[in-house]
């Protein structure tokens, strides 16, 4: 090998630089690339100014200008910001140590797990499976797979790989019911099953339907788990 040669000693990862082992390497666990992320941030943020704009111009009329710029602005400023931090989300997982920033990156470490339990939404038809995860005072949440009608969108296949090894490492029972959920849903994809028959997909449609997530514990995933045919 040449000095010019990729890997070289001139190189970043050239051979006088130990390789980082694969399991620390990071991976990112977006669920939704950063051009859909952007575009949702834009219709929140439309529908807040609209919406705003009504009730400002609504409490003008009873109250006068200010009346009317407070009120949009209570509207409005909470809604900005929710549209910013949706279109700044980014997870990473570097071996255990999981990341999610928006305004700021707030990082947990798995191996110091507390409690991590499967959490599903329902808003407007559209069902989203995630892991809630409480690990030190810190707590995150993973977006999983995202469904509405007969199709939707899920992980990857490596990161739901890398995902469940590092649950299935960590040695807790929580965990492991968990990393077999993951396991079946990649067994599934391989043998090519729409999505209505995958473990996520299943599992999202089993829960109870409502304005408020849904919070299944490992007991209830390991349950579900073991009614499958994997």
């Amino acid at each position: 090998m040449t000095e010019n040669e990729p890997g070289g000693p001139d190189r970043p990862g050239g051979a006088d630089r130990p390789a980082r082992p694969a399991e620390q390497a990071e991976i990112s666990l977006n669920l939704l690339p950063p051009e859909i992320l952007r575009r949702r941030a834009l219709s929140i943020a439309l529908g807040a100014l609209i919406i705003g704009a009504g009730f400002g111009g609504l409490f003008g009329l009873i109250g006068g200008r200010d009346a009317g710029l407070v009120a949009a602005g209570v509207i409005i400023v909470p809604f900005l910001l929710l549209a910013w931090s949706e279109s700044r989300r980014r997870t990473r997982l570097a071996g255990r140590l999981l990341s999610v920033s928006t305004f700021g990156t707030r990082t947990v470490d798995l191996g110091e797990l507390r409690e991590i339990d499967l959490l599903v939404s329902d808003q407007r038809g559209m069902r989203t499976v995630a892991l809630l995860i409480r690990a030190g005072r810190r707590t995150v949440t993973v977006a999983l797979a995202l469904y509405a009608g007969a199709g939707g969108r899920e992980l990857g296949i490596l990161e739901l790989r890398r995902l469940a090894d590092v649950l299935a490492g960590i040695g807790d029972t929580r965990t492991l019911a968990l990393s077999q959920l993951l396991v079946a849903q990649l067994r599934a994809e391989a043998r090519g099953e729409p999505a209505a028959n995958r473990p996520l997909y299943q599992i999202a449609s089993a829960a109870p339907g409502g304005r408020f997530p849904t919070r299944l514990d490992s007991a209830a995933v390991a349950r579900f788990v073991a009614t499958l045919d994997y």
